[in-house]
């Protein structure tokens, strides 16, 4: 699919990823980008930029979703493009609290739920449309130190994977974003308490606009996994070839970068 000309609605636009992927698709020649972010202002500001819409929503609040999703159905006459990047990062293990468990699910998993299954719709009734979700690597692999979103992403992963299985033969695109380590405001989030960690994760992160310019080009070639970061697709065969090799290399890793 090519992004010119089309109405595209991106959550969690207000910065990082989100707000690169705006900017981006703005220079692609889209008709309208639609922001979509919990911080109003912030979202506000990137719209400004790009001649964009602007919409405060918590996405995990499903009839808000649908609010503002049928808004921009009724003022734009439909979505062709659909990005599910908001996200949110938690740490801690098992015994992270409840209420961490669930927002995190409520943000990185529901909310996908949520938007496409208002959006799906109108998509199939015209028999195009794209779906863009962002996970991440932990999604594909796992993220040392971090129970819960290596859990929900390994879900929006799979949601991502159903999604294109069971309704890519009637139209619909879909890609997985799974990127290591991004320079935004979350990265500080995975940084960890050692200074290897923080060495390894700084060393790996790279610019918002590559980020972008890999989801475009994947939305172009009709991609699935959209891996920013090569090495990740090392990773990943690796684990598939060897699985038990795998986990003895990431227990390994775990204890260098978590033990002070």
């Amino acid at each position: 699919m090519e992004i010119e000309g089309r109405i595209a609605v991106i959550t969690g636009g207000g910065s990082g990823i989100g707000a690169a992927m705006a900017r981006r698709f703005a220079v692609e020649g889209a008709k309208k980008v639609i922001i979509v972010d919990l911080d109003g202002d912030a979202a506000h500001y990137v719209a400004s930029d790009i001649d964009g819409g602007a919409f405060t929503l918590d996405v995990t609040d499903e009839q808000a979703t649908i609010d503002v999703l049928t808004q921009v159905e009724r003022e734009h006459g439909r979505i062709d493009i659909l990005c599910l990047n908001a996200g949110i990062p938690t740490d801690g293990s098992v015994d992270a609290s409840n209420e961490d468990w669930q927002r995190t699910w409520d943000v990185n998993v529901m909310a996908h739920v949520y938007a496409t299954r208002h959006t799906l719709p109108g998509m199939l009734a015209r028999g195009e449309g794209y779906i863009v979700t962002t996970a991440s690597a932990a999604g594909l692999l796992t993220n040392v130190g971090a129970a819960p979103y290596s859990v929900t992403k390994h879900a929006a992963v799979a949601l991502a994977e159903w999604l294109s299985v069971t309704y890519g033969s009637r139209g619909i695109g879909v890609s997985c974003l799974c990127p290591m380590f991004v320079d935004t405001p979350m990265l500080d989030a995975f940084a960890g308490h050692t200074d290897e960690m923080r060495g390894w994760v700084e060393s790996l992160a790279i610019d918002v606009d590559d980020v972008a310019e890999a989801v475009v080009e994947a939305i172009r070639s009709e991609s699935f996994l959209i891996l920013p970061h090569p090495i990740v697709l090392d990773y990943f065969q690796r684990k598939a070839l060897d699985y038990d090799r795998w986990i003895r290399g990431m227990q390994d890793l775990s204890d260098r970068l978590t033990t002070p």
